[in-house]
């Protein structure tokens, strides 16, 4: 039986009554509790990040996920270790029918600039989002609707879609006072409902919070967070060593080495490092001559050089931080789609532009193997090699004919549809393989529509066999993230999808 023809039974998540879920709880997910008496303290937590905003800290950007790691905006809800949906700033919700769910609204919230959360305040967040442009990649190819009633929030998509809930999870939907949206743009500054209230922006140097007293669930432990953004990995490892920073984003594979390991951890992310192709224009609108750049791609020699083997062997779009895409591989349907790619063509001089960004210290470095892999097969190639807020532009209106790109794959909802659809799709708002195929639209939106389970797991692998059939996308690598701690830092969150890093119950402890 088709599950999307079964009209689903009313169904509510009961309400947390007794005590208030908030951000800081899910840090149970992936660190121990914080030790008693720490709440409260006069310390500040140093953050260096790796990339300054690229929209001003809007949440209607990739910014959102700042927004997030600093507990300053919150959404209706949450995701657990498990990729499961939990209450946030909604209480509970239910599907009415196959495209209306009704959200329960936290009572008793206020925005850090003391007005209260209401069902109006959530409706014109979602309504922004819904009206941005570019539309936020968690709504790529959703047709979404947004009303208040009463202390419910109605939403309503034009098809069913299984995965809503967890799509309200992504901080590119995050609810912020209707102060923050503005003719200009939208200011996160003194407008979120999170444990630290943001105070400071200080464009691409850094930004400032301090401790919200009015939050509605647990009080951060810790003071404030000071922020700087340091694009280079190596300032960023030697911020750690020198203790100037207490939390630090994204340590390079090539600095690990020559910091103490207990300073460090490695997160196994849900992150693919790709060499994109411009399927629109160029040498590789041909598929014979993408078939060719695929063939001439060593992936173990990337890893072993680069990053010093901190990395695993992509077979796939999907990594090892999704354990159950590896095993649909082996299906023949999935074998079967890989069989139908195109033969390389012999190439002898083509010329190609290859481009990718600073901000991640391994990329440009990655950058000068792939050209030296794919010379050896007879292409000539062009390096473009700038900071990411300044290459973002180029790369989406498809300036290069080659584009590596460090790729978050589960980053908005825990499941990997969305960043499909948002790639790989005719109407994909991060489409930096201008890819438009039929086969691969029609797998995406089946994969969209099927509900959680193996269900959707095997139609999201014959997405990803859709993907990689066409050569638009040649998976290189998963990465492991290196996080900096330093030896006083008491629960930092250590987060595969990079949406939580700082919480309220990050502190410093100096027993430690």
């Amino acid at each position: 039986m088709n599950p999307l023809k079964r009209r689903p039974q009313p169904r509510r998540l009961l309400a947390l009554v007794t005590i208030p879920l908030s951000l800081s709880l899910l840090t149970a997910c992936f660190s121990e509790p914080a030790p008693a008496g720490g709440a409260g303290s006069d310390e500040r937590i140093s953050v260096a990040m790796l990339q300054p905003p690229r929209s001003g800290l809007s949440p209607l950007s990739d910014d959102a996920f700042k927004l997030s790691r600093w507990a300053t905006a919150e959404t209706l809800v949450v995701l657990d270790e498990a990729g499961e949906a939990l209450p946030a700033l909604a209480t509970g919700w239910e599907q009415v029918d196959d495209t209306t769910w009704r959200f329960a609204v936290r009572q008793g919230v206020s925005f850090h600039n003391g007005n209260e959360l209401t069902t109006e305040s959530v409706v014109n967040s979602l309504q922004h989002a819904i009206d941005a442009s570019p539309v936020p990649r968690i709504l790529d190819g959703v047709d979404l609707t947004v009303r208040a009633d009463r202390d419910d929030v109605v939403l309503t998509t034009a098809e069913p879609d299984p995965l809503l809930p967890h799509r309200l999870s992504s901080p590119q939907l995050a609810v912020l006072d209707a102060e923050a949206y503005t003719d200009s743009g939208v200011d996160p500054t003194g407008t979120g409902t999170g444990p630290f209230e943001l105070t400071a922006i200080d464009g691409v140097v850094g930004a400032t919070l301090e401790r919200y007293d009015g939050y509605w669930g647990e009080p951060a432990q810790a003071a404030g967070i000071d922020v700087r953004y340091v694009p280079d990995g190596t300032a960023r490892a030697a911020a750690l060593r020198t203790g100037e920073a207490d939390v630090v984003e994204a340590i390079p594979a090539g600095q690990a080495a020559s910091i103490d390991e207990n300073l460090i951890t490695e997160v196994p992310m849900p992150r693919t490092n790709t060499l994109y192709l411009n399927t629109e224009s160029g040498p590789f609108a041909d598929p014979a001559v993408r078939a060719a750049a695929r063939e001439a791609v060593d992936r173990a020699a990337i890893i072993e050089s680069v990053y010093e083997g901190r990395a695993d062997v992509a077979e796939g779009l999907l990594g090892p931080a999704l354990p159950w895409a590896a095993g649909y591989r082996d299906e023949p349907a999935y074998q079967e789609v890989l069989d139908g790619r195109a033969t390389p063509s012999e190439v002898d001089g083509v010329q190609i532009t290859l481009g990718t960004f600073t901000d991640r210290a391994e990329l440009p470095e990655v950058a000068v193997i792939l050209e030296q892999q794919l010379e050896a097969a007879g292409f000539d190639v062009q390096q473009d090699v700038r900071e990411y807020q300044f290459i973002e532009a180029d790369a989406l209106d498809g300036t290069f004919d080659a584009f590596i790109l460090s790729r978050a794959t589960v980053l908005d909802s825990g499941d990997p549809v969305a960043y499909l659809a948002s790639d790989f799709t005719c109407d994909g708002g991060f489409s930096i393989a201008q890819l438009c195929s039929p086969d691969v639209d029609e797998a995406i939106s089946r994969a969209a529509q099927t509900e959680p389970g193996e269900d959707r797991q095997r139609a999201s692998m014959a997405a990803e066999a859709a993907v990689l059939a066409t050569d638009a996308a040649i998976p290189l690598l998963h990465e492991r993230v290196i996080q900096g701690e330093s030896q006083q830092v008491a629960d930092a969150a250590r987060d595969p999808r990079e949406r939580i890093l700082i919480t309220a119950d990050t502190h410093l402890d100096a027993a430690r």
